[in-house]
């Protein structure tokens, strides 16, 4: 015969512990509530990491954009006196002769490869009485400022210190001194035809300017921009001077 006293049969035997007591309600909210602090610092900074390369991205995207359109130079050197002078700083406006080639993407087929360029410019290309920046052709490491003289399939003349243009003398009120000539075939040797696809640049103080009088026309494809704002020193504020012959 079975001499385990009941209580101990049917589990309730006093000196057994206790089962646990099952969680209630207001004590789940408690451990709940007492895990939310512990993640929130985590949520924080991951938010914070995620606006912080969203707005390095935009701030780059900005840069990039603007770099594209508008790219400051400072003056160094005296060709541009009396309009511009050394230690200057300027904007110059890169959108203004941005062009294309229309005939690239039929080059890409076989045998079109010979189909000659059109560039088209959706603004305009530079024009005479610009005043551009560009890529020294004998150096591209070096950028020069001048101004645009004559477009391709004009006709120059130098003679007695004064330019002609298509056979009409160029009125040009920035110059301090008459147009020296130097030798080159666009001196001395009569008139001479700007080549396609180039334009003729001088700086305005002519007895102290390497250009075109020296090295020749200047490509179209190396301009970088035109010469739009000076900016520095602040008494020298101002839009760059353009002349329309």
């Amino acid at each position: 015969m079975d001499q385990t006293p009941l209580r101990r049969r049917i589990g309730i035997d006093a000196s057994a512990p206790p089962p646990p007591e099952p969680p209630s309600v207001n004590s789940t909210w408690e451990q709940l509530a007492d895990q939310v602090p512990e993640d929130q610092p985590q949520v924080r900074v991951r938010s914070f990491v995620r606006e912080l390369l969203e707005t390095a991205i935009f701030i780059l995207l900005i840069f990039f954009i603007v770099r594209g359109i508008v790219q400051n130079f400072k003056i160094e050197g005296t060709s541009m006196e009396p309009t511009m002078h050394t230690g200057e700083y300027i904007l110059v406006n890169k959108l203004i002769y941005f062009h294309f080639d229309i005939n690239a993407p039929l080059r890409l087929f076989p045998g079109q490869e010979a189909i000659p360029q059109k560039i088209i410019y959706p603004f305009h290309q530079p024009r005479r009485g610009d005043v551009v920046v560009f890529e020294y052709p004998r150096d591209v490491s070096k950028d020069y400022i001048k101004r645009v003289v004559g477009l391709p399939g004009d006709t120059l003349e130098i003679r007695d210190g004064k330019v002609f243009l298509n056979g009409i003398e160029l009125i040009e009120p920035y110059l301090d001194s008459p147009t020296a000539c130097m030798s080159s075939r666009v001196c001395g040797n009569g008139p001479f035809v700007v080549p396609e696809g180039t334009i003729f640049v001088m700086g305005d103080n002519r007895n102290n300017s390497s250009d075109s009088r020296e090295w020749d026309s200047l490509p179209l494809d190396r301009v970088v921009g035109q010469a739009w704002l000076i900016y520095y020193p602040i008494n020298q504020w101002g839009l760059v001077p353009h002349h329309e012959y």
